[in-house]
C-alpha cells in the first residue's frame, strides 16, 4: 500500500513540472509575387511547402500542432492578406480550433533572387500580436527553403518556450520534404 502511496504521489510531482505542450496553429503560408512572372507553379509548390516543415520542425521540439483546415481559413479570411494584418480575426480562429498560439504565414517574394518568409505570431488568448518575423531566403532551392523555415521555427520558439534545437547543416539533406523544389 505504501509502495502504491509513493508512486502515485512521484507520477503527480512529475506531472507538474512537465506543463501541456504550447499549441500552434500554422496556417497556410500566402504567396505575394511581386515579379514579372507571379505565381508560376515552383514557387506555388514551394509556398505549399513551407507550413508542413515548419510544423515538422515545432512538433520535432515539442509544440502540439493545432490543423485547421484550408476550408475554414478561408471562410475566416475577408480577402487575400486579411488573417495575416487581423490578429483578432486569427486569434479567433485559433480559439475555434484550441490552439494557444496562431501563426499567419505569408511567403512575399519581391524579387526572383530572394524572398522573404514572414509570420505574425498570435497570441489567441489576447488576441494579440505578439512576433513580427521575417526571414531572407535566397534562391528558391530546397536547402535554402528548409534553412528559412528552421531560422523561423527559431525565432518562433525564442517568443516561446525556447527548446527547439535545429539539425546541424549537415543533416539537412536528409531531411528534405519531398514538396520543396531542388
Amino acid at each position: 500500500m505504501r509502495v502504491r502511496l509513493i508512486m502515485g504521489l512521484l507520477f503527480a510531482l512529475a506531472s507538474l513540472d512537465s506543463p501541456a505542450a504550447t499549441r500552434i496553429a500554422i496556417l497556410a503560408f500566402e504567396l505575394k509575387d511581386l515579379t514579372l512572372a507571379p505565381g508560376i507553379p515552383a514557387e506555388i509548390k514551394r509556398t505549399g511547402a513551407i507550413r508542413p516543415l515548419l510544423a515538422g520542425e515545432l512538433a520535432s521540439a515539442g509544440y502540439t500542432i493545432v490543423d485547421i483546415p484550408l476550408a475554414a481559413q478561408q471562410s475566416a479570411a475577408g480577402g487575400v492578406g486579411d488573417l495575416f494584418d487581423h490578429a483578432d480575426a486569427a486569434a479567433e480562429l485559433g480559439k475555434q480550433f484550441g490552439a494557444d498560439y496562431v501563426l499567419v504565414g505569408r511567403l512575399h517574394k519581391p524579387s526572383f533572387l530572394f524572398a522573404y518568409l514572414m509570420g505574425h505570431l498570435v497570441r489567441v488568448e489576447n488576441r494579440t500580436l505578439i512576433g513580427n518575423l521575417i526571414i531572407e531566403s535566397k534562391g528558391p532551392n530546397a536547402q535554402l527553403v528548409r534553412k528559412a523555415v528552421e531560422s523561423l521555427a527559431d525565432k518562433i520558439d525564442a517568443l516561446l518556450d525556447n527548446r527547439y534545437d535545429p539539425p546541424p547543416p549537415s543533416k539537412l539533406k536528409t531531411h528534405q520534404h519531398p514538396a520543396v523544389l531542388n
